[in-house]
C-alpha cells in the first residue's frame, strides 16, 4: 500500500509583510455562521465585508452562478450583471462576488478590462471554515505557497537527482495566474495577471523563503499583461543583478545547462515524467528528436542506450546548450548528435531519402491543421499506446480543465 506522508514546509521563519494596510479585524473562526442560518443571517465575507470601506460587490446573472460555486476560478466578463459600489472597483483590487440575490459566493481580484472580469482566490464556504484568509491576500498568498511546497514536498521534490520542479502551477494551486518555477538555487516567476504584479514585493519575500532558493528571477507575460491593462516592458529584474543568465540543474540525475532567458521560464519541466518514458524505451534504438530545444528528449535517449540520437532544432541559442549539455553529461559526442535545420523541410529530405528512426519524438508548433487528419496525410496508420499530460508537480483544478494544456502520445506507426 502506496503510504503519503505530509512534511513540515520548507520554509524559514516567517516574518511580517509590511507592505500593504492590514485588514480589517476578522470574525473569530471559532464561531462561524450555523449551516441552518435563515435568508437574513449574514454570511461570513459580509461579515468581514462590514468593516472594509469601499469594497465593491461584483453580482453575477442569473443561471451563471452554479459554474463558479463549484471551483472554477475565472469569471468571465460575460458573466456578469452588475457591479455595485462606488467608486467602482480599480484593477488589482480585491472584491466580493455574488449570485444574483447579492449573496456572496465568494471573493477574487478584480480586473477592469480583462475578460477575466475577477480571478476568484476564495469560496464563501471555505471563508466560514477559516476567516482568517477572507480578504486578505497577504495571508492567502502566504497559506497558498506553504500549501504549494507541502504539495511538492509529498512528491520528492526536490532530490537528490532533480533540483528543478514547478513550485506554482497557476489555477492548480489556486494563485490565478502565477507560475514558480525552480532551477537549483533560482526560481523564475513568471506573471501573466495584473494581480500578480501589484503585490509582486510580496510573492518574491515568500518565494525568497522557500528553502535552497537563493535567487529570484521575475519574467513578466508581456503579451498577456497588455490584455490585463497592464503596459510592462522585460527589463530583467533589476534587483536581481547577480542571478544567472545560465544555471546548471538536474532531472532524473541527467544534467542540463538552461537559460533564463529561453523559451517559458527556461526549461519545460512538464515533459519530465514523459522524457523519463523516452528514456526507458531508447535502448538498441535510432532516435529522432525533432524541434528538441536544449536536447532534453534526446539525452534522455542517450542515457537509455540507443544506438544514435539525432536532436533538429532551428534555433542556434538552444543547439548550442543542447551540445554543451553532450559534455556535461560525458556523452559520446559519435552517438548523439544535433542539427540546425526547418523541422518540416528535414522531414521532407529524410522521406525522399527513404530513411527511418525507430523512435521519433515530435514536439512541433502546429503542423497538421487537424490531428485526425495526420496520419492520412502521412498515408501510414496508427495505434495509441499511451496518452499522458504534465508531470505531477503541475497540478490540474478540475473545476477549470482549460488548465490541462498539454496532452502527449505514445504513438505505434503501422
Amino acid at each position: 500500500m502506496l503510504r503519503m506522508q505530509l512534511l513540515p514546509a520548507r520554509l524559514i521563519k516567517p516574518r511580517a509583510i509590511a507592505s500593504r494596510p492590514a485588514s480589517s479585524a476578522l470574525p473569530s473562526s471559532s464561531s462561524p455562521p450555523a449551516a441552518g442560518a435563515g435568508a437574513g443571517a449574514t454570511t461570513t465575507l459580509e461579515d468581514v465585508a462590514a468593516n472594509r470601506k469601499g469594497l465593491a460587490k461584483v453580482v453575477l446573472k442569473k443561471g451563471k452562478t452554479q459554474v463558479f460555486k463549484n471551483g472554477n476560478p475565472m469569471v468571465y466578463s460575460g458573466a456578469v450583471d452588475r457591479i455595485i459600489g462606488r467608486p467602482p472597483p480599480k484593477t488589482g483590487d480585491a472584491v466580493l462576488v455574488a449570485d444574483g440575490s447579492e449573496r456572496p459566493i465568494g471573493w477574487g481580484m478584480y480586473n477592469s478590462v480583462s475578460m477575466f472580469c475577477v480571478r476568484l482566490m476564495q469560496l464563501e464556504e471555505e471563508a466560514t471554515r477559516d476567516p482568517s484568509y477572507a480578504l486578505n491576500m497577504e495571508t492567502l498568498l502566504e497559506a497558498r505557497l506553504d500549501a504549494a511546497v507541502d504539495l511538492r514536498q509529498s512528491m520528492g521534490l526536490p532530490s537528490d537527482d532533480t533540483n528543478v520542479y514547478r513550485l506554482v502551477n497557476s489555477e492548480g494551486d489556486r494563485l490565478s495566474g502565477l507560475i514558480v518555477d525552480v532551477f537549483g538555487d533560482v526560481a523564475v516567476i513568471a506573471s501573466s495577471a495584473a494581480w500578480i504584479e501589484k503585490y509582486k514585493e510580496e510573492i518574491e519575500f515568500l518565494v525568497g523563503r522557500v528553502r535552497n532558493v537563493n535567487h529570484i528571477k521575475w519574467r513578466p507575460s508581456i503579451d498577456i499583461l497588455k490584455e490585463e491593462g497592464l503596459e510592462i516592458s522585460y527589463q530583467g529584474n533589476p534587483g536581481s543583478s547577480s542571478c544567472p543568465g545560465r544555471v546548471k540543474v538536474m532531472e532524473n540525475g541527467i544534467c542540463y545547462l538552461i537559460s533564463l532567458e529561453g523559451q517559458k521560464t527556461g526549461f519545460y519541466a512538464d515533459q519530465r515524467e514523459s522524457r523519463h518514458l523516452i528514456s526507458s524505451i531508447s535502448r538498441d534504438r535510432r532516435v529522432l528528436d525533432v524541434c528538441c530545444y536544449s536536447g532534453g528528449f534526446a539525452l534522455n535517449a542517450a542515457f537509455g542506450g540507443a544506438k544514435d540520437v539525432i536532436g533538429i532544432d532551428s534555433s542556434s541559442p538552444a543547439l548550442e546548450l543542447a551540445k554543451e549539455n553532450i559534455q556535461l553529461n560525458k556523452l559520446d559526442p559519435g552517438r548523439i548528435s544535433f542539427l540546425r535545420e526547418d523541422a518540416t523541410e528535414f522531414m521532407k529530405g529524410a522521406a525522399a531519402r527513404n530513411e527511418s528512426w525507430d523512435v521519433v519524438i515530435l514536439d512541433p508548433p502546429k503542423l497538421a491543421p487537424r490531428r485526425k487528419g495526420a496520419a492520412s496525410m502521412a498515408g501510414r496508420r496508427i495505434t495509441v499506446l499511451r496518452q499522458a499530460g504534465v508531470a505531477c508537480d503541475h497540478p490540474i483544478d478540475p473545476s477549470y480543465p482549460e488548465g490541462a494544456y498539454l496532452t502527449n502520445f505514445l504513438l505505434r506507426v503501422l
